[in-house]
């Protein structure tokens, strides 16, 4: 086991010598730490070379912070696609710099890292309590958003000239990759920037990290669409509600939407591999469900079945942050499902629903929104105490700092793990679709 990648250190700017501001219960220690490991079979594994268990350190409010917050300045980025929860969490960095450390000075990058390179002309804005107050009512994100990394130098040299003392970035697996390089170039440089990330995918398909804001939401506005599937399945002879949901990469809100709406009856994920034909594939299990219910509500992750669709000699584009432009797994299923029928002679009703930019578009929800606000406060927190290269993470039910060099995409639903059992026994779905 490579124990090297398994480096938990946060980079500190230096010495901490003001005493906090913030009034608390109590300050939390840089020597209060939770283990990272908890089950026992990989106890002795996973420790550092020099036999201590593997630990992360506590997010919280310091005692001693590194910045005089009379004359910090603080920015906001947030980049990516959109999801529920990025205006509360902005609402929250600014509420908390404003209220509890007394930081008057706050600017938003509009656009993505795009705000930080002159050529675009974006201009920053100004963030106060007044503006971020009602904020969290709407979706999106105020500041607006980009893909695509920018040049790091080029962005390390307008943060010092706008005279940034912390800079806040909200995104996923790649903003957290430019974060990093940002904090590397200021590093190189001897700068005293603070840089912390804060994660966002509604996927929650990020290493290590529990849960990622915006999950929550994805998964109470799938049920909506999924109930609405289902009435206008058993509402015709035949009838079959086919909706297509997010997840590039992983199957994580379609598992979650089929456990908390018990009408789908076939989750398909990026996963779990499925023949299309065949006696054992899905559109011969289809059509048993079809006989033996009359009835049929598909869920699939825009993720699945491209190893079906995309021929080996096709073409792949990526867009601007890299990410493979998926093929549309939503509109070729609707077209083979009825192709197959049809050749059968066997009348159905197919009704196709794609919500996936109205569920990233909504306000975050009442769980989603405390997420945010913990998310935003303890962000605060750490970049007041000169913590950098750095993001806030919730692991095994604890707030925690995580170095941008341990975090990225890849967290998957496991095949062979409890959720996805579940989701088999929840949809009665055959446990493969393999032929």
């Amino acid at each position: 086991m490579d124990k090297e990648k398994f480096d938990f250190t946060i980079q500190d700017l230096g010495e901490r010598t003001m005493p906090s501001p913030v009034h608390v219960s109590y300050y939390t220690s840089d020597t209060k730490r939770v283990l990272y490991n908890i089950y026992l079979e990989h106890y002795k594994d996973l420790t550092t070379p020099d036999g201590v268990p593997l630990s992360l350190e506590v997010a919280g409010p310091r005692e001693k912070i590194f910045f005089d917050p009379v004359q910090t300045k603080a920015a906001i980025v947030t980049c990516g696609g959109l999801c529920p929860g990025i205006n509360d969490v902005i609402r929250a960095i600014i509420m908390e710099l404003f209220y509890r450390y007394g930081v008057k000075n706050a600017v938003g990058i509009k656009y993505g890292f795009q705000g930080l390179i002159p050529k675009y002309g974006h201009q920053a804005m100004e963030l106060t309590p007044d503006i971020v107050k009602d904020i969290h009512a709407s979706g999106g994100s105020i500041l607006s958003s980009s893909r695509g990394m920018q040049e790091p130098a080029e962005m390390v040299t307008t943060l010092k000239r706008m005279n940034v003392d912390v800079l806040f970035c909200i995104g996923g697996d790649g903003t957290m990759r430019g974060a990093r390089f940002i904090a590397e170039e200021i590093t190189k440089r001897n700068l005293n920037i603070s840089v912390i990330g804060i994660p966002k995918t509604i996927d929650n398909d990020l290493t290590l990290i529990q849960k990622t804001f915006g999950f929550d939401t994805a998964i109470s506005e799938a049920v909506k669409v999924i109930q609405c599937s289902h009435v206008e399945a058993k509402g015709a002879p035949m009838g079959i509600g086919l909706v297509k949901i997010m997840g590039r990469l992983s199957g994580h809100i379609a598992a979650g939407a089929a456990l908390a709406q018990g009408d789908v009856n076939f989750a398909l994920i990026p996963e779990v591999q499925f023949d299309l034909e065949g006696e054992r594939g899905f559109l011969k299990s289809l059509e048993k469900r079809l006989h033996k219910s009359g009835h049929c509500v598909i869920l699939v992750a825009e993720g699945a079945g491209q190893d079906i669709i995309r021929k080996d000699n096709e073409y792949i584009e990526r867009d601007a942050s890299g990410n493979i432009k998926l093929l549309d797994i939503g509109t070729f299923l609707k077209m083979h499902i009825e192709e197959y029928f049809n050749k059968k002679g066997m009348e159905i009703n197919l009704k196709y629903i794609d919500p996936s930019y109205i569920i990233r578009s909504v306000p975050a929800n009442a769980s989603d929104s405390i997420y945010c606000g913990a998310l935003g406060q303890y962000a605060v927190h750490a970049g007041m105490a000169g913590k950098t290269s750095m993001l806030v993470g919730l692991i095994k039910d604890e707030y925690v700092h995580l170095p941008f060099r341990m975090v990225s995409s890849g967290s998957k639903v496991n095949p062979e793990g409890n959720i996805w059992m579940r989701v088999l026994e929840t949809t009665g779905q055959p446990p493969s679709m393999k032929n």
